[in-house]
């Protein structure tokens, strides 16, 4: 593989910060040419994989640098990467991974707002922005492609060997009056927070895959841990979010496991006067979850 020339696919050599960047790439690729080599092999062996890395050479890119999640190694990373292809490529068909990693957007559901805003809908995709905390996204967006909310993500193999849906980050609205936009749609969705909307997206998007587990990055195992800086800080708190939304920890304190199916109020539960508000709360999210499910069932193999 020709280092040089893979180097100048993802970075753009006019920008000072993008050549650094691809002077470290070509060095790190030297030194580890061996693992790189074995990565290069996993994507000849198919060629829909061959197109995939063609079309997406971030993969590359990923391996040879500390993303995902905090202090992995290259040898993780390029194993994540490995299942998370070995995954898509057996569950999936080629036109959504085609699609997926061909700067496309898989729909999954919509819902029309007003006026103004159109319409917002909750899409996969994959873009070269996202590629430091996963290798998938679920983005919760408006009509004019303005994303509210969206969770980065792979999948892999946990440890007893089942493939999950590993979380990377959650990022919110990065928009001019994002709190008035936000008690918009909430409003719309029944009181029900975009955060958890996204989350819930997420975990039917899981079930969906028949993925076994959910595991999600701790503030601790953010992979920048730059949130300890007041300057660089997180909007969203990964922790306190996965705990309010039953996830608990696990042994490796980067991750929290979080559960597949959110967790429901009976009605016996909600006060008699906001039991309407819960219902038809709980008909979107059915709604939501139905979509999901028919969308990606059309994403699968046919064989």
């Amino acid at each position: 593989m020709n280092f040089v020339e893979l180097g100048k696919k993802i970075y753009d050599l006019n920008n000072p910060r993008e050549f650094r960047r691809f002077l470290v790439f070509v060095v790190r690729c030297c030194l580890n040419s061996q693992k790189i080599k074995c990565l290069e092999d996993f994507f000849s062996q198919s060629k829909i994989l061959s197109e995939v890395a063609k079309n997406f050479p971030f993969v590359f890119e990923q391996s040879t640098r500390a993303f995902f999640y905090y202090k992995s190694t290259f040898d993780e990373r390029i194993k994540l990467i490995e299942e998370h292809f070995e995954f898509l490529t057996q569950a999936m068909n080629e036109n959504f991974l085609l699609q997926l990693y061909g700067g496309g957007k898989s729909f999954l559901w919509s819902m029309p707002l007003d006026e103004n805003l159109k319409e917002m809908q909750l899409v996969i995709c994959m873009q070269s922005g996202q590629k430091k905390e996963g290798l998938a996204s679920i983005v919760l967006e408006l009509a004019n492609n303005t994303p509210v909310y969206q969770i980065m993500f792979w999948i892999a193999k946990d440890s007893a060997e089942n493939f999950s849906m590993w979380i990377g980050a959650l990022q919110g609205p990065n928009v001019e009056n994002s709190k008035d936009l936000i008690k918009i749609l909430t409003k719309k969705c029944h009181a029900y927070r975009t955060k958890n909307l996204i989350l819930y997206a997420a975990q039917a998007v899981a079930r969906a895959l028949n993925l076994k587990k959910i595991y999600a990055v701790t503030n601790y195992g953010y992979y920048a841990n730059n949130h300890i800086r007041t300057d660089r800080k997180l909007k969203t708190s990964f922790s306190d979010f996965w705990q309010e939304c039953g996830g608990v920890p696990v042994e490796d304190k980067r991750f929290y496991e979080l559960p597949l199916t959110e967790n429901r109020k009976t009605f016996e539960e909600i006060p008699t006067q906001k039991r309407a508000v819960y219902r038809r709360r709980f008909e979107l999210l059915d709604e939501i979850d139905a979509a999901i499910f028919e969308n990606i069932q059309a994403f699968k193999r046919g064989d």
